[in-house]
């Protein structure tokens, strides 16, 4: 039992190790795939560079030849791993140059710097023509580091290449002691020292020894955007060669997107990235990044690189071509399953969407009903509750004028009967209608804004503000509030407005015009914003309490007018 749970476990550890490093692969390929899309970027800022140093050789002095030697080989460097045509014509130049100078080591080493573009581009019988004749003891240090360098990598190339048990053992031995030679001369602890310190272990299957040795410059140097390609691109190398897939491909990824940003077009990490994608069936991936690899051999020029692609690329594209077919059978089985599905579920759906249309229709219908009966409940209860105060307080307001009618009869048939004629005409001279009509419409706003005090901020909210009529302070409602108040009443018609205002209707026709062209909305949308200012509720009582407040001051004022004239 002890021994299944710890199995678990460690099956368990594994498979979360194995998501988080699949997890890790699949950021990498997408940073990847973001730097692939700013190669055009990168590519530009490089010509840039180029150009502004092809203009300063254009601007030198043609006497100035040890000047225009340092300057062509500066440009040299910047094309050597970029374009193998324009880094040959700078290597031509320097060795023109070297003639010119009558230098035996400048000449050798323009010759280093030939053999290196002719290694990289797959030329190996001209790298080592150009090497062949070469005097390393006219060489410095540095010259004979790189010229050790080549002759290393040169022969493990070939050796590689032929795969032959004849003759690559003989290249690697002759590598072997190149390489010894360029160690030697190499600053122990520097970048050069430790790389090849490791290369020439993981040539000779000392796995463990150069791993630690790439792993060191990796972690513990400052190393630029090509030196870092180049120590990740062969410790990847080496975990191909260990069998170590997936570390491998991590970092191939890293490798490339550092060939990318250092614009490096003879870099074979994409290559052996895609080739390790390809057999991990990622066939995808692996066609998309071997079609670029194959694009960057032939941008620099790369014939050996060209050939060892164009192996490759047909079977890694017949794959693609497969997982596609693959996925278009899938996606179309898929689609007619889901078709299927989906009219079903139509059909259904129609079955259950024409009964619930019918359910809908009745509730509908009774929804409008309902609807309908609450608006005109509302309006009747509206219309109920306005008429009643109204019909309260104009009886009031009628009962206080038949009383005082009654007076005034009473009064006339007195001063008729005893024959006072002057007197009746003073009596009735004393009757101001006038003040009755400002009585009687300043009775009429108070109630009305009883019952809808929101309806002058209301009526002013259909208005801008310089077109807003608010009341004066001895104003209860102006003659525009007070035709609208009116209409709101529901009295339309504009002779009745015209007769209870004492106006004529075309007067009452240009107030409404004139209201109306200023207002923010117009036509039946206006005359619709006033019918749906609301009435407040108010108790009865109160209405009925201040119709008879009015009445009796009405009344008393009449009897003293009476008093007066008897």
């Amino acid at each position: 039992m002890k021994i299944s749970i710890k199995s678990f476990c460690t099956l368990l550890c594994l498979m979360v190790c194995a998501n988080i490093a699949l997890a890790r692969t699949n950021d990498l390929i997408k940073q990847l795939e973001t730097e692939l899309g700013k190669k055009e970027a990168y590519d530009h800022q490089k010509q840039i560079t180029l150009h502004s140093l092809k203009a300063e050789l254009k601007q030198m002095p043609a006497s100035s030849r040890l000047q225009q030697y340092d300057l062509c080989n500066r440009i040299y460097n910047e094309y050597k791993s970029y374009q193998y045509d324009s880094a040959a014509v700078y290597a031509g130049k320097m060795q023109l140059l070297g003639n010119q100078l009558n230098d035996k080591a400048k000449v050798y080493y323009s010759q280093i710097k030939m053999a290196f573009i002719l290694l990289s581009s797959g030329m190996f019988k001209e790298t080592f023509d150009n090497l062949r004749n070469i005097d390393s003891h006219y060489l410095d240090t540095k010259a004979k580091f790189e010229y050790y360098s080549i002759l290393t990598r040169a022969n493990y190339d070939l050796a590689a290449y032929d795969d032959d048990h004849r003759y690559s053992p003989r290249y690697n031995n002759d590598a072997n002691r190149y390489i010894d030679s360029a160690i030697a001369i190499s600053k122990p602890g520097s970048y050069d020292w430790l790389y090849l310190t490791g290369f020439k272990a993981f040539k000779n299957k000392q796995y463990k020894v150069a791993e630690r040795a790439f792993i060191q410059l990796m972690t513990k140097y400052q190393l630029s955007r090509h030196q870092y390609a180049i120590v990740t691109s062969t410790l990847g190398d080496l975990y191909i060669t260990s069998n170590q897939r997936q570390k491998s491909i991590d970092l191939l990824t890293k490798a490339a997107i550092a060939d990318i940003q250092a614009c490096t077009k003879e870099a074979v990490a994409l290559f052996w990235l895609s080739q390790q994608l390809y057999q991990d069936g990622d066939s995808p991936n692996a066609y998309r990044f071997i079609q670029q690899a194959m694009a960057d051999a032939e941008f620099y020029g790369a014939r050996q690189r060209q050939f060892q692609i164009s192996n490759v690329l047909p079977i890694v594209a017949a794959q693609e071509l497969n997982d596609s077919e693959k996925a278009r059978m899938r996606f179309l089985i898929y689609l007619i399953v889901i078709t299927v599905l989906a009219l079903l579920v139509v059909l259904f759906s129609f079955i259950l969407f024409k009964q619930l249309k019918k359910v809908q229709a009745k509730e509908k219908i009774i929804e409008d009903k309902n609807t309908e009966l609450e608006a005109i409940n509302e309006r009747l209860q509206e219309d109920a509750r306005i008429k009643e105060d109204y019909i309260g307080y104009f009886f009031n307001i009628i009962s206080g004028y038949i009383l005082k009618l009654e007076k005034l009869k009473n009064s006339i048939d007195t001063k008729l009967s005893i024959k006072k004629y002057e007197d009746i005409q003073q009596t009735i001279n004393k009757i101001n209608i006038k003040k009755e009509r400002e009585t009687l419409f300043y009775t009429f706003d108070h109630v009305f804004l009883k019952i809808f005090p929101n309806f002058i901020p209301a009526f002013n909210s259909l208005f801008a503000e310089k077109d807003q009529i608010w009341p004066k302070e001895n104003e209860v409602l102006t003659t525009d509030l007070r035709i609208y108040a009116l209409i709101r009443m529901g009295i339309t018609d504009t002779e009745a407005i015209a007769n209870i205002l004492e106006y004529t209707e075309k007067t009452i026709y240009v107030y409404k015009m004139r209201i109306k062209a200023k207002a923010l909305v117009h036509g039946e949308e206006f005359d619709k914003r006033i019918m749906a200012i609301k009435a407040v509720d108010t108790l009865q009582s109160e209405i009925q309490h201040l119709a008879q407040r009015i009445v009796p001051q009405a009344t008393t004022t009449n009897k003293k007018a009476e008093s007066k004239s008897v």
